[in-house]
């Protein structure tokens, strides 16, 4: 069984580990599988530092298909045009494609229009919110998958209420998870903590990188100063990229030139300090689903800078809570993160690391009916 494995942007490489780990091990143990990893970006992408792959211990991608675009339209256009001609040069039994970018829904048209099992990894997320481009990208992605890989009950009934049958769904658990698992014992402890005086236990992390939250330069000045108001004099630490890391730094000269909790900007981390930082955290002040499931798992609170969520277990039963774009009801949440009255929670079912294990065999008994 050959299996090629699309990722579209640096976060699928975190997902898409655990399943390159798991197809080794099936193909040492003498099973008839292997994969090709294609990434739709370019081999030059500055996202792709060498310790990312070095941290995740997966080679590269054996295959770049070279696009990089501003205009989602151009872009799936263009990642349809080369993946084809990938897809047409190179066996491929089962596609598998993550999340839910425009180069993913590209890739998991043209498998089918080659008659390719298309499998999507999380599938089932939805923020019901039809003017989101991402949103269209779900739909149709789980609309053409033969079979939808979810995270949680949840997601399974969405994909259900949506007509998707019964034998297509597979509830395998949160990849995020595997990775998490896997890395338990390999963080590693950034330069940074003992450069800036952090103690474990004693600072916050604040990530970000919505596009909305970032236009909106006036909200998202309140939202700082309710944040580092309410933080009391906990430090905060900031690893952003591009023009995040530009807008608050800005944001903090202009406004914010002596602030009474220490705010620190900081270059980004590689995946093994990263998950060390936010492991030993007070909390997680974040934009990102992928840092508030983690947060989960290693139960750190967390506050996500949105109205929603494509995981809802991470509030339900997660450390999680939803926020969206108040300042003052994130300065609230800080004041009960830093006295420490944040709610009880747990780790959502089969969140135990073997997401992985059950897609490869799933794909291998699919292969065999």
């Amino acid at each position: 069984m050959n299996i090629c494995i699309v990722a579209g942007a640096r976060p699928n490489f975190v997902k898409v580990a655990p399943i390159v780990h798991a197809i080794e091990k099936a193909a040492q143990m003498g099973r008839d599988i292997a994969y090709t990893l294609v990434y739709a970006g370019r081999e030059d992408d500055s996202t792709l530092e060498p310790s990312l792959f070095s941290d995740l211990q997966i080679a590269r991608p054996s295959v770049f298909l070279g696009v990089e675009c501003e205009n989602l339209n151009e872009l799936t256009g263009q990642v349809m045009s080369a993946f084809e001609r990938y897809l047409q040069a190179h066996r491929a039994d089962v596609v598998i494609v993550v999340d839910d970018l425009a180069s993913t829904m590209a890739a998991a048209i043209v498998t089918k229009k080659q008659g390719i099992t298309l499998a999507h990894l999380v599938a089932g997320t939805r923020s019901f919110d039809i003017s989101m481009p991402k949103e269209i990208n779900r739909l149709v992605i789980d609309g053409l998958s033969d079979l939808l890989f979810t995270a949680g009950l949840s997601a399974n009934s969405i994909t259900n209420r949506e007509g998707a049958e019964q034998s297509r769904v597979y509830m395998v658990g949160n990849i995020l998870i595997d990775n998490l698992r896997f890395n338990h014992d390999r963080w590693q402890r950034p330069a940074v903590v003992d450069e800036l005086g952090l103690e474990p236990g004693r600072y916050i992390v604040f990530t970000l990188n919505r596009k909305a939250l970032l236009s909106d330069e006036q909200n998202l000045s309140k939202m700082l100063t309710a944040m580092m108001e309410q933080a009391a004099g906990v430090p905060i630490v900031a690893p952003l990229r591009g023009r995040a890391a530009e807008v608050v730094k800005n944001l903090l000269i202009t406004h914010h030139p002596s602030p009474a909790t220490r705010f620190n900007l900081i270059p980004p981390l590689g995946y093994l300090e990263f998950g060390w930082l936010t492991a030993h955290a007070m909390g997680l002040i974040t934009d990102s689903g992928n840092v508030a499931e983690e947060a989960t798992f290693n139960g750190v609170p967390c506050i996500t800078l949105n109205s929603y969520t494509e995981h809802i277990e991470t509030v339900k039963v997660g450390t999680n809570v939803l926020v969206g774009e108040d300042a003052d009801r994130l300065g609230e949440e800080v004041g009960r993160m830093v006295s420490g009255q944040w709610k009880p929670s747990a780790i959502p079912e089969r969140w135990d690391g073997r997401s992985a294990e059950r897609i490869v065999q799933i794909l291998t008994d699919h292969k065999k009916i």
